[in-house]
């Protein structure tokens, strides 16, 4: 375990020690691949804080749950999703058995009693180089987050009875403050004279209603009513405010933590000036390519140490260079032009406009009031996409009829990047079909020639989903499953295959997992094979991580990942028992 306490202690006293950046709680570093991935390839990440874990399973709000009203202002209203205490301490035993941290691991913890909030501790403390209480979250269930911070008396009488039970511990605890109160610095006194070991500050500001620009309806969905916290470039002298009366409260010895809107080495430095010993960077990850983060970090330290110690910077390029200037997560309003229902359970939906989408891109579809998720384009021009029955917001989207409006927001991932090869085998499981069209256009463009299989899960009278474009591209086979699942991989096992020919797999995991070990099999390359990952991300630009292959966000790479990286960073997603 690291010395936390000896490591923040007067820092920000000092210009001219290294500053020390770290991730906030719910961005970026919300999973075991993303931790190791700051603290193997960001050197810039000293503090690699965890999302919060509870003891029992949180699904969290259905999406939307992030939203961006602003360039780089965010409203967050996640719900505090979590796996759960055992999963989250399973898969963190894992991490630091098989990856001993270079960086400090700072366990979040949430909890709405303080007797949950001992067991978490106790929990967490074998593997926790310090714990976060989260005292702050503003748009958490009644009891949780804000309901406990917000009250003076309550926060210190939690840090108590917390600290009286767990003596046996030895992660120093810190509590993370809302600054959603008329005096913090109060509050920062009574937990630390509580027995608290350091203080973490801000949290998100607000909730409120976040209200799109063009639809004229709240983006968020959850039991406030829409509200949500308030993150990003729009906070910051919020932070800024309250770092400084938390340190005029508390005095210079305690360790302090700084966090809320910063995004530039000044920022940083500011921040530090005002007390923080460290400083934590969130919503600002969510407008820098994740390719990118590493050489913005080391940007931003390098910019932020300069500045305390009234030196011109040498950091080349500057930190603002990497910054995406635009509104990554704006809503355009389309019109249903034409709905052609294939089967009894998928629609096409042929929207207004146009999308420039490659292979290894997608969008959102948003309905005000009802949801939103990820989907692959199908055709960009007229843009179309392909909807399966699955859930409450599908049945929504099958339900539209010519005239309603949709609102698309992206594109988000990249152009796939793929070796140019003679033949390649284009295999799409289901309404993963909607991703061949791009897929097929750009290795023709290569002049790949191009066997298409499809497998569908009925039988359909007439042409197969999409057969009128695909087939086009090359020879197409539809097979139905006809009480098989799946019937279409068994074709792989006399399909005559040319061992330096590419493969494409689009489809439920389980389904290219399969796929590949037949391929493998039967000769194929490890890197000639490539699977569309199309994980269920909530925000497209690389915050929530719920899109992580191994240690890259599908959103920010693309979703076509190759058999021999999964294999290695990711495993679990191509193997079956």
């Amino acid at each position: 375990m690291k010395d936390v306490l000896s490591l923040l202690k007067h820092r920000h006293l000092d210009p001219a020690k290294p500053v020390l950046l770290g991730t906030v709680s719910g961005v970026a570093s919300t999973k075991p691949a993303l931790i190791r991935f700051f603290d193997q390839k960001v050197p810039g990440i000293a503090i690699i804080t965890t999302k919060s874990f509870q003891v029992e399973v949180n699904p969290g709000n259905r999406e939307p749950v992030i939203c961006e009203t602003e360039k780089g202002s965010f409203g967050n209203s996640v719900g505090l999703r979590n796996p759960g205490m055992e999963q989250a301490l399973y898969e963190l035993r894992t991490l630091k058995r098989e990856f001993p941290l270079r960086a400090v691991l700072n366990v979040s913890l949430s909890a709405n009693s303080v007797e949950d909030f001992i067991t978490l501790v106790k929990a967490f403390d074998e593997v926790a180089d310090m714990v976060e209480l989260n005292f702050s979250c503003p748009h958490a269930s009644v009891g949780y987050g804000a309901s406990i911070g917000c009250d003076p008396s309550i926060a210190a009488a939690y840090v108590r009875e917390i600290k009286a039970q767990t003596k046996e511990c030895k992660a120093p605890l810190f509590v993370k403050l809302t600054p959603n109160v008329e005096d913090i610095g109060l509050i920062a006194r009574e937990v630390m004279e509580s027995g608290a070991d350091g203080l973490v500050a801000i949290n998100t500001v607000g909730p409120i209603v976040h209200i799109d620009p063009v639809a004229q309806q709240p983006i968020l969905q959850n039991k406030l009513g829409g509200k949500g916290g308030c993150s990003g470039k729009g906070i910051y002298q919020d932070a800024l405010k309250a770092i400084g009366a938390i340190r005029k409260a508390c005095g210079p010895d305690i360790p302090l933590l700084g966090m809320g809107g910063v995004a530039s080495g000044e920022e940083a430095a500011r921040l530090i000036a005002a007390g923080a010993d460290a400083v934590g960077i969130g919503s600002a990850l969510g407008t820098v390519d994740q390719r990118n983060w590493s050489v913005y970090l080391d940007a931003v330290k390098a910019e932020a140490e300069a500045f305390l110690q009234n030196r011109k910077s040498t950091s080349h390029p500057l930190s603002s260079s990497f910054v995406i200037n635009e509104r990554q997560m704006a809503y355009q309003k389309h019109t249903v032009t034409k709905v052609k229902h294939y089967g009894k359970d998928t629609v096409i939906l042929t929207l207004d406009g146009s999308l420039d989408c490659k292979a290894g891109q997608f969008a959102f579809l948003w309905i005000p009031q009802v949801g939103e998720k990820p989907f692959s384009v199908a055709h960009n021009d007229p843009l179309s996409f392909v909807i399966k029955r699955r859930g409450p917001f599908s049945e929504q989207l099958c339900n539209l009829t010519v005239g309603s409006d949709l609102y698309v927001r992206g594109l988000y991932g990249a152009q796939l990047e793929n070796p140019v090869t003679r033949k390649a085998l284009l295999l799409a499981g289901g309404t993963g079909v909607a991703v061949l069209p791009s897929l097929a256009k750009q290795l023709a463009e290569q002049n790949t020639l191009m066997q298409i299989l499809v497998g569908t899960s009925e039988t359909v009278e007439g042409e197969a989903l999409l057969e009128d474009e695909l087939s086009l591209y090359g020879e197409f086979s539809c097979i139905a499953d006809d009480g098989k699942p799946g019937r279409v991989l068994d074709v792989l096992d006399d399909l005559v295959l040319d061992a330096e020919q590419a493969c494409y797999l689009v489809g439920p995991e389980i389904f290219m997992a399969i796929a590949c070990r037949k391929l493998l099999g039967r000769g194929m390359k490890a890197e000639r094979i490539f699977l569309s990952m199309e994980r269920s991300t909530l925000c497209g630009i690389g915050m929530c991580g719920e899109c992580a292959c191994g240690d890259r966000l599908t959103c920010r790479w693309g979703t076509f990942l190759s058999y021999d990286y999964l294999l290695k960073e990711a495993p679990e997603l191509v193997t079956y028992d």
